[in-house]
């Protein structure tokens, strides 16, 4: 039996380009995984294997792979940075017991790091802070501290100090043992000598210290009092500490370095095993009924309980579908038939494999703690439990946002549609991010994502990998409507043509909702007017119309719906009659309710250089972007504004023509808004032309 107490479930997650991948290729080489280093920026790093990948210098898919450090078993997920592909790191954390947060050191917190850590702290995952690229022109360790402090509202414990900085960096000193970690410039990781700290930092030192220290005994009131009247813990009392503060999310211990140049990454793998929780210090993942309430009962980290495990990730690659997957409780064999509670079917497990990257080795067993991929399962996909057939049960599952833009695409000729319909199926499981809907008056087949980079890299997966030939059109924005006024109203389906007829009336108020209440449903018929058994049939009439709005055709947002009155007939009423007044109702008062169009607004922090702020305002302005606020960095100015998606594609092209190509940006969905009018007619107005077009055709 293996001993759980030395294993680690960690991510590697930060902003784009923060140096995740170049760290996570570091761990690989310190662990003595991988013995050349691959470098993220030629294209060849171990963990970045797409071709995709390679050449953009961006992850995607988070990989996974297990690596050792003293006599500690990791089990590590890089995680993408770019925020379309948040998805990625979103499901990577569900699974995960631990993480550690990259910082870049110049970039400090970024967009996508706010948003990163508030998946985690949602996923209540322990983490440790790593401030990389200390190297770097303009990096400040002391900065990136205050921000983590200001922007993320956590609590980083500072652990190391920097030595030097830019390109004066060259070690860091151990707060713990009071001992300065100096690198030369060899760049081989382990070329280090401990020495005594810098004469000139010493005072800094122990003030960090004596914070340390003070932090670390809050977790012990024994500790505490005894250091209050003069006694120091003893370091394995002050890790005892930290590492408690750091399971229950007190604070995050906080390291630097610079991954690429291999100076400070030892001290970050000493605290993954000193601080981060194993997979029985933390709280078991809790079990849910078939509504997603929970039932009270928990995943116990226990080898000899009935197995229960999570398929997070799905990947299809040439040794077929594997299904990536975290063991909760109980063991599995080569073998054994698991149920999957989610769809009711048995799989068989025919073959695990543990992964390194896009290595794989074959194994007999896994058991709780354990991730695995699965090779050949059939029905699996993210979010399904895989539990004991005689011990079902279902896991907490995975909420996934909705997609905001869309593309339309079809096959070149007869030869490429079945190759594309084979090619999409096996993309929607492997990112439920991504959707997929086909168009039945236009025969398109439309591809829904995150953004338009998300889009556009899985048109080249297509392309590249499933070799089919497709046609793409313009993308569209998913826009949604909505209604401003509550409208009074009634109306009565009778049809009586020999036979038995159809006869339902109701009276129904139809009324805006706050924003994100979605569709709501309320009776309040008394005294029989409307049988008790036709009352559902009305609630599935409205709520099967609100995929299409009165204006433009698309799906409606926020109101409610009360029923206040009825009339049946004996004979004639049923629950298709019902439900047909219902469908009827929703087309005829709707439009009375003053329905207006809601436009994506888009969260968006644009970087430029200082004497290119003007030029990137006046265009976020011309985009009818609203202007937050701005914020100073080392390279230049970072600034923070809404705009709605429509206005903002190809937007990355202009930013990097206005900055001599220096520019970024990052985007990501923030809630909908009304459109102006202009907008809003252009919107109503295509929707009729295509319409048109189509009753033209048939």
């Amino acid at each position: 039996m293996k001993d759980l107490s030395k294993y680690r479930n960690i991510g590697i997650f930060a902003h784009v380009d923060a140096g995740k991948t170049t760290t996570t290729e570091r761990i690989l080489k310190l662990t003595g995984k991988i013995h050349k280093i691959g470098e993220v920026h030629d294209g060849a790093s171990t963990m970045d294997f797409m071709e995709q990948e390679a050449e953009r210098g961006i992850t995607i898919q988070s990989a996974a792979t297990t690596c050792f450090w003293k006599d500690h078993q990791f089990n590590v997920i890089d995680t993408p940075g770019h925020v379309d592909f948040t998805i990625e790191v979103y499901r990577s954390l569900k699974v995960l017991d631990g993480g550690v947060g990259v910082f870049c050191g110049s970039g400090g917190v970024e967009p996508q790091s706010e948003t990163n850590w508030r998946y985690a702290n949602d996923s209540k995952v322990s983490r440790v802070i790593y401030v990389n690229k200390l190297d770097r022109i303009g990096a400040d360790f002391y900065r990136v501290v205050a921000q983590v402090k200001k922007i993320l509202g956590a609590h980083p414990l500072v652990m190391v100090l920097p030595i030097g900085t830019e390109s004066d960096f060259v070690g860091v000193v151990d707060l713990l043992t009071m001992k300065a970690h100096i690198w030369d410039e060899s760049g081989q990781p382990e070329n280090f000598k401990i020495e005594e700290i810098p004469a000139d930092m010493l005072d800094k030192a122990q003030e960090y210290r004596a914070q340390l220290i003070e932090t670390a005994v809050e977790q012990d009131d024994e500790l505490m009092e005894a250091y209050l009247e003069g006694t120091e813990p003893t370091i394995e009392q002050i890790k005892k500490c930290i590492r408690k503060g750091t399971i229950d999310l007190a604070f995050f211990p906080t390291y630097c370095g610079s991954s690429f140049k291999n100076k400070g990454l030892q001290l970050v793998l000493d605290a993954v095993v000193d601080y981060l929780p194993s997979p029985t210090d933390v709280k078991p993942l809790p079990e849910v009924d078939a509504e997603g309430n929970e039932t009270g009962t928990f995943a116990i980290i226990d080898p000899k309980a009935p197995f229960r495990g999570l398929a997070f990730k799905i990947m299809d690659d040439k040794f077929g579908a594997l299904t990536f997957t975290r063991i909760y409780s109980g063991t599995i064999k080569k073998g054994d038939t698991v149920l999957n509670s989610f769809t009711g079917k048995t799989e068989r497990i025919s073959r695990m494999v543990e992964m390194h990257a896009d290595d794989r080795k074959e194994i007999d067993s896994a058991q709780a703690g354990d991730i695995v991929a699965i090779v050949g399962l059939k029905n699996v996909q993210t979010g399904h439990t895989l539990c004991d057939e005689k011990n079902p049960a279902t896991l907490e599952p995975m909420v996934f946002p909705d997609p905001v833009i869309s593309i339309a695409v079809a096959a070149k000729d007869k030869a490429n549609a079945e190759k594309l319909a084979n090619a999409i199926g096996k993309m929607i499981q492997e990112d439920p991010s991504f959707r997929v809907e086909t168009d039945d008056e236009t025969n398109e087949m439309i591809l829904k994502g995150m953004g338009e980079l998300h889009l556009d890299i899985k048109i080249d997966i297509l392309k590249r990998t499933h070799k089919v030939e497709v046609t793409v059109g313009a993308p569209q924005v998913a826009y949604r409507e909505t209604i401003t006024k509550p409208v009074n109203d009634s109306y009565t389906h009778k049809k009586q043509s020999g036979g038995s007829g159809q006869f339902a009336k109701i009276d129904y108020t139809i009324e805006p909702g706050e924003p994100g209440t979605g569709f709501i449903f309320e009776s309040k018929v008394v005294g029989g007017s409307i049988p008790k058994e036709f009352i559902p049939a009305v609630e599935k009439g409205f709520k099967t119309s609100v995929d299409k709005g009165p204006l433009a055709g698309y799906p409606c947002l926020d109101f409610k719906v009360t029923l206040n009155e009825g009339g049946f007939h004996a004979v004639d009423s049923s629950n298709i009659a019902f439900e047909i007044a219902a469908k009827a109702a929703y087309r005829q008062t709707m439009v009375k309710c003053a329905p207006q169009i809601l436009e994506p607004m888009m969260k968006l922090d644009v970087f430029t250089p200082d004497e290119k702020v003007g030029d990137v305002i006046g265009d976020l302005n011309r985009r009818r972007g609203m202007i937050q606020g701005q914020e100073p960095t080392p390279g230049g100015v970072r600034v923070k504004a809404e705009a709605p998606l429509s206005a903002m594609f190809g937007y990355i092209g202009d930013l990097r023509t206005m900055t001599s190509g220096r520019g970024q940006f990052s985007m990501e969905f923030s809630h909908y808004a009304p459109c102006p009018k202009n907008v809003s007619d252009d919107v109503i107005a295509k929707a009729k032309a295509k319409d048109e077009a189509l009753r033209a055709a048939k």
